[in-house]
């Protein structure tokens, strides 16, 4: 067996839960009904920690490559921007969940519609620059 591939092949798998948790939670907490705010907030804890599950694992992808290259991947041009475009995602997932669990409590039904959608938003432009990242690296 291939320790490389496994050790990819598992953190993919953890990578790809984060991402379900982070555009899943975000969509289910805003449709197909409102939620209430209890209710919301253990959609943002989710999302939150997917957040965190998504900057571990995509860290961790570049370490399997140091462990075994003793270098980071090699990649270029689209992949350089898709990764760049995936980390401030996942940044600015985080920080907006993490505020969300916050403020919230404070802020106007339209404030916290516009987080909704933000945390929604930002989850599925990760996602589709990991098949950008994915293909063209």
């Amino acid at each position: 067996m291939d320790l490389q591939n496994l050790a990819y092949a598992l953190n993919q798998v953890v990578h790809n839960f984060g991402a379900a948790a982070v555009l899943g939670g975000a969509v289910l907490a805003r449709w197909p009904v409102r939620h209430e705010a209890a209710a919301r907030r253990k959609f943002a804890w989710l999302i939150l920690a997917g957040w965190g599950v998504q900057i571990g694992s995509g860290m961790a992808f570049g370490a399997i490559s140091y462990a075994y290259y003793s270098q980071f991947p090699d990649i270029h041009g689209i992949a350089i921007v898709a990764l760049m475009i995936k980390v401030f995602c996942a940044g600015m997932g985080f920080v907006l969940a993490a505020e969300y669990l916050r403020c919230s409590a404070g802020w106007s039904k339209t404030r916290i519609e516009l987080a909704w959608n933000g945390l929604i938003a930002l989850a599925a432009t990760a996602l589709a620059a990991a098949a950008f990242l994915r293909w063209f690296s």
